[in-house]
């Protein structure tokens, strides 16, 4: 999807947030992102740990004999 994205369409979506968020604005708008995208991933991560601990609880049930 973003593969395409080249140097000149990078600058334009960097000149327009320039434009209507104006410069002092901008490194604000960055940090909030940044820490945005760390919640996130610390999320999914927690989730995926979550899902795998689960899974290895179960396993050892499927290997007992009915």
């Amino acid at each position: 999807m973003f593969g395409s994205i080249g140097v000149q369409e990078i600058l334009l979506i960097l000149l327009i947030a320039l434009l209507l968020f104006g410069a002092k604005r901008l490194p604000e708008i960055g940090r909030g992102l940044g820490k945005g995208i760390r919640e996130f991933k610390k999320a999914s991560r927690d989730i995926s740990d979550k899902i795998t601990e689960e899974a290895e609880e179960r396993e050892p049930e499927k290997d007992e004999p009915k």
